[in-house]
């Protein structure tokens, strides 16, 4: 079960690499599940949280902009993976499977990045405008890291 949570906060990492890890911190924060007595215990302190919804915050306006590289490039991808393995390995850590959710939020945060992308440009050709198709992207992100943080109550 946290395996496939793990590779889902992965996926939601390649939709929008901040969300995963802001979920994750907030869950652990909030008591959601522990994970004070491992190596990723700084992802429960009080104001962990509150720095990566920042960035989540930061991400979702910049995402916006056409200037923007795609998520695709080495920069791009690269956090991308590290944030799914972040929030992937925190997952994991809970239940004493902190390499197991660190490769699944890698493999997901892969998938996410390619599958979001594909999504995402089907959606701005239907659209004719990209502008609805990122903020659905925003809001399945949003909504999918909440439930998947969420079903560990």
């Amino acid at each position: 079960m946290i395996v496939m949570l793990a590779f889902l906060i992965g996926i939601v990492a390649g939709l929008r690499a901040m969300t995963a890890p802001a979920a994750v911190a907030w869950a652990a924060a909030l008591g959601w599940f522990d994970v004070s007595q491992t190596p990723l215990a700084f992802m429960g302190y009080r104001w962990t949280p509150w720095v990566f919804t920042v960035f989540a915050i930061a991400e979702f306006v910049s995402d916006q902009l056409p200037s923007t590289p795609s998520r695709k490039v080495p920069l791009q991808f690269g956090a991308r993976i590290v944030m799914g393995a972040l929030a992937g390995a925190t997952l994991g850590a809970a239940s004493g499977s902190l390499v197991a959710g660190l490769i699944a939020g890698i493999i997901g945060a892969v998938a996410g990045t390619f599958g979001g992308a594909a999504a995402r440009g089907r959606l701005a050709s239907t659209f004719g405008t990209d502008l609805p198709a990122a903020l659905i992207e925003d809001a399945v992100a949003v909504v999918g890291a909440f439930l998947i943080v969420a079903s560990l109550l």
